[in-house]
């Protein structure tokens, strides 16, 4: 079931290459279609997912490369399932809004769906291999949407910056595991094995010295950890809706889940080592780009900024090697993937409808758009950590862990980030959604019909979800965060440590 999550998506773009062109329409129904069958059954993995198991479910192991250990291995456990679902439902709500471009309406949702089906598939592989390629069948329609469907004087220059930007971080990265799997002497790219052998027999601490920082800067340019997250907010302000959303929401998180998957478990003395490093450099996402985000007088670069400074909650609580601020990191993860699809579909449909994005033209929407007005206003308070979004419950965890593990200053650190970003979101909405309307706006219509409303009711909707009941989301992570933490505990409970059971291998012709 696992599998059609992703492949769905992946067989529909590869149908649509034979559809004429002409045949946009029928191409965007194509795309919702298979976007919608691929949420219900992510959402019907997510509630059959037994938190009492430990362990991966739903698996599926088939050798591919044998010579090389390259396994196409898939399945779900607490740290995915809710990825999966998030990144499932934002692929879902993308497509919704895509019916808005109407240039080369084919080839947007091609692109669409091998962004959504790549991601996903990262998502669920346990191979380093595909897990790897799967991202980068999702990163590279990112650089093409921009391009051509992007918008805003600066959209080459955006363009270029995030290609290089990704493209140094992927290599990076691929060297960083490359590394990895050469130092381990285990030949094999599966993440299963790996923890396995390496439970047993870790790589040398020089060698673990080595590797995490090379990951670190590798996953942390994809993910735009400080100081390299220049390309984010004017990539993210230049892309179409549809694009940012799935960007920002869910492909950026590929990082963060590199860090679990392989960092930290497989390295657990580098992740020690360098643990405060990252912690410091957190502060700089939360901190600094807080900062600027407050200077800003663009929405879409606001939310830009402001998802760069989420990063480093979700960074922090990955830092503090604690199975709270851990279990908080992957509900921001959750969290956010959620609000920056909501965010900037909600800035999508703003430049449409106005044209313009900057706060000193805008004003007073509120009582023009209830609905519209009062779904950016829902935005802007889950960006704020309000309670009652789920937003509200990662940082918690995170500050929580961080209280634990770290300085005094990085605890007050973090705590400024807060009060920082409730300021920027909060002079924002004052600035858009109150005081005068411009008698140029006099005439804008809110969202009229339900299936303009439903994208943006859905994303609404699972935030508070999660934000009222996050013991089903936490409930489901914190087995798996204590599995993987296990790498990082103490020597003397390092040798309790059990390897993982070993999966059964479905032989494939």
């Amino acid at each position: 079931m696992v599998n059609w999550i992703f492949l769905i998506p992946i067989i529909v773009a590869v149908a649509l290459l034979f559809l004429p062109r002409r045949w946009g329409t029928v191409a965007w129904f194509a795309t919702f279609i298979a976007m919608f069958v691929s949420m219900v059954l992510a959402i019907s993995v997510f509630f059959k997912f037994d938190p009492s198991v430990t362990g991966i479910q739903f698996e599926h192991k088939s050798i591919w490369v044998q010579a090389l250990g390259i396994n196409f291995h898939t399945g779900v456990d607490g740290i995915n399932v809710g990825l999966l679902l998030m990144g499932a439902i934002v692929a879902f709500t993308a497509s919704c809004l895509s019916w808005d471009i109407k240039t080369r309406e084919k080839e947007f949702s091609i692109l669409l769906l091998l962004m959504s089906g790549g991601i996903l598939g990262a998502f669920a592989s346990f191979d380093m291999f595909f897990f790897y390629f799967f991202h980068e069948l999702a990163l590279i329609p990112t650089f093409i949407m921009i391009g051509v469907w992007g918008q805003g004087e600066n959209k080459n220059y955006a363009t270029f910056q995030i290609t290089i930007y990704l493209t140094i971080g992927a290599l990076i990265t691929l060297f960083g595991l490359i590394l990895l799997y050469v130092k381990s002497n285990a030949n094999t790219f599966d993440i299963v094995d790996l923890s396995n052998t390496l439970a047993k027999r870790q790589i040398e601490s020089q060698g673990q010295s080595l590797i995490f920082p090379i990951l670190m800067v590798g996953f942390g340019t994809l993910v735009s950890l400080f100081p390299f997250y220049s390309w984010a907010p004017p990539g993210y302000a230049a892309a179409p809706a549809p694009a940012a959303m799935m960007h920002a929401g869910v492909i950026k998180k590929f990082g963060l889940l590199g860090f679990l998957r392989i960092c930290v478990p497989l390295l657990p003395q580098g992740a020690i080592e360098w643990s405060h490093i990252l912690a410091v450099l957190c502060v700089g996402n939360m901190l600094y780009c807080g900062w600027v985000a407050m200077q800003q007088k663009n929405l879409n670069l606001l939310f830009g900024f402001s998802s760069v400074a989420h990063m480093g909650f979700a960074f922090l609580g990955i830092a503090s090697l604690t199975v709270i601020g851990v279990t908080g990191a992957v509900v921001i993860m959750i969290a956010h993937g959620l609000l920056a699809a909501l965010s900037f579909g909600l800035s999508g449909w703003y430049q449409k409808q106005t044209g313009t994005l900057e706060f000193d033209k805008m004003g007073g929407f509120l009582k023009r758009l209830p609905f519209m007005g009062t779904a950016l206003l829902i935005a802007m308070f889950a960006g704020c950590g309000l309670p009652g979004f789920a937003n509200f419950v990662g940082e918690l965890l995170v500050f929580f862990g961080a209280w634990k593990d770290f300085s005094f200053y990085v605890v007050l650190g973090a705590w400024g980030a807060l009060v920082i970003g409730a300021i920027y979101m909060l002079s924002a909405a004052r600035k858009i959604l109150h005081g005068e309307l411009k008698p140029e706006f006099s005439r804008i219509r809110d969202a009229q019909t339900f299936w303009r409303k439903i994208p943006y009711s859905i994303l609404i909707a699972t935030l508070l979800f999660f934000g009222i009941f996050p013991v089903i989301l936490t409930k489901r992570i914190e087995p798996s965060v204590k599995i993987i933490l296990k790498a990082v505990e103490k020597p003397e409970n390092q040798a309790q440590m059990k390897p993982l059971a070993p999966t059964k291998i479905k032989k494939t012709k």
